[in-house]
């Protein structure tokens, strides 16, 4: 391998193939390489005995659960925004003409041991049993002024600089009590705790209108969308959009040792026996741990079932947050469900995800409360893995880490951390202004 690129990078988890898509469409010279003989790494989709395997150990699932070619499992299942910045960079680079995507039906907040649909608008906020009527009004006043605020439009602040005002004084000024404020900041705005609260209110009422926009754009009943086949199709188009700007991929790596020079930093990656050059390297926390550090674990329990989440109208596919609060800890709890409707079953198969923040050494009990939402399971199993973020300085030594997957499921912080390692990379911003209608060719 005489030739020198680049960037190498190393992984095909989603994060690092949206990377180099986007480091290939610029331009740049990529080799990405894997140690595995799949794309996807910790983000990919299993088949029911590979997802067996990995989570049993046994050979053999049961009969009664279908054909195993018919299961795509997310690993690290995670919903779109139809108007979020993930589908603003699937757009930006046209990868949205390798998939086909479909609307999540429904979007749930727990609340006093119930589950409740998130009312996203003043009219929906009307009719939710979240709230007594009193309070209903407040809701909705409250919302008819983020719905309306612009930032480039004065007129629409009534005299509050966003910027400066914190996120309390902002509720404070329409009286909403706790209970409201919980479903809010955490089903609405998708804030993962209440550091939010003292924070300039602007970043809040941008979530909160960001929820609403993905709303509108459907017509349907929550404001995510979802890959049909699942998330593993992700990394495969943004890898197909490398190799067509020039990219060249290389599975089944193994080692993939990170070379540098004596200043410490990088000059190439080594895998049997041969050394390919490179100015930088990108890559997930598994290719480089001397230059990680442990900042938590997540826990998770997934059932395959027969029927939809009960209480949530029958629906195929959906999201239900449980806020910290309302189960007395430090970090909200998440349910994913998804469906043969996504082709990610057999048909009459359901597949759901409960995941968290690990804050006990017993994981499985710390689940109860969203395992207990699901009903009767046909399988589940239990998984814990740790989360780890870079611990070296990039500018050093020229390796770019990715942060491991956190316990959300939905891809806010996944893009926000793509983005800003493509501005450390580049020292551009990648400009996502981009004609939303454009999508409509990939929805359906």
């Amino acid at each position: 391998m005489d030739e020198e690129y680049d960037v190498i990078v190393l992984g095909t988890g989603l994060k690092e193939c949206i990377l180099s898509g986007l480091l290939s469409v610029d331009g740049l010279k990529v080799l990405h390489m894997d140690r595995n003989d799949y794309y996807g790494g910790e983000s990919s989709s299993l088949n029911l005995i590979q997802l067996w395997k990995r989570l049993k150990g046994e050979d053999k699932p049961p009969a009664q659960l279908g054909s195993s070619r018919e299961y795509n499992v997310d690993m690290i299942p995670k919903f779109m925004m139809a108007n979020g910045t993930l589908v603003r960079v699937l757009i930006h680079t046209n990868v949205t003409k390798y998939l086909s995507f479909k609307a999540v039906d429904g979007s749930y907040v727990y609340n006093k041991g119930k589950i409740h649909k998130v009312p996203a608008t003043d009219m929906e906020a009307l009719k939710s049993p979240l709230m007594g009527l009193f309070e209903k009004r407040r809701v909705r006043k409250f919302f008819i002024y983020v719905q309306g605020y612009d930032e480039s439009n004065p007129k629409t602040h009534e005299g509050m600089d966003l910027t400066r005002v914190t996120t309390k004084e902002l509720i404070a000024k329409y009286g909403l009590d706790d209970n409201t404020i919980d479903f809010i900041g955490h089903a609405l705005a998708l804030h993962r705790d209440d550091s939010y609260l003292n924070l300039p209110a602007l970043d809040t009422v941008k979530r909160m209108k960001l929820y609403a926009e993905s709303m509108a754009r459907f017509q349907g009943g929550s404001p995510y969308i979802y890959p049909l086949y699942g998330l593993g199709e992700l990394p495969q188009a943004f890898a197909r959009l490398s190799a067509v700007y020039g990219g060249t991929y290389m599975l089944n790596k193994p080692e993939c040792k990170v070379e540098f020079d004596d200043e410490g930093k990088v000059v190439g990656v080594t895998s049997e026996g041969e050394t390919a050059r490179c100015k930088k390297v990108v890559c997930d926390p598994s290719y480089l741990p001397d230059k990680v550090r442990k900042i938590g674990k997540v826990a998770r329990a997934m059932a395959i079932m027969s029927h939809p989440i009960p209480n949530t109208n029958d629906s195929h596919s959906v999201q239900i947050i449980l806020p910290q609060k309302q189960l007395g800890r430090r970090s909200d709890m998440y349910v994913f469900c998804c469906s043969y409707s996504h082709n990610v079953a057999p048909r009459g198969k359901f597949i759901a995800f409960v995941t968290t923040e690990a804050e006990t050494n017993n994981p499985k009990a710390e689940l109860k409360p969203g395992i207990d939402l699901l009903g009767a399971v046909d399988e589940i199993f239990f998984d814990t893995y740790d989360r780890y973020e870079p611990a070296n300085e990039s500018s050093r030594d020229n390796c770019f880490i990715s942060m491991s997957y956190d316990a959300t499921t939905h891809f806010e912080s996944t893009v926000i951390d793509v983005l800003n390692m493509y501005t450390l990379i580049t020292g551009k911003v990648v400009d996502l202004s981009v004609d939303l209608s454009a999508a409509s060719a990939a929805e359906e």
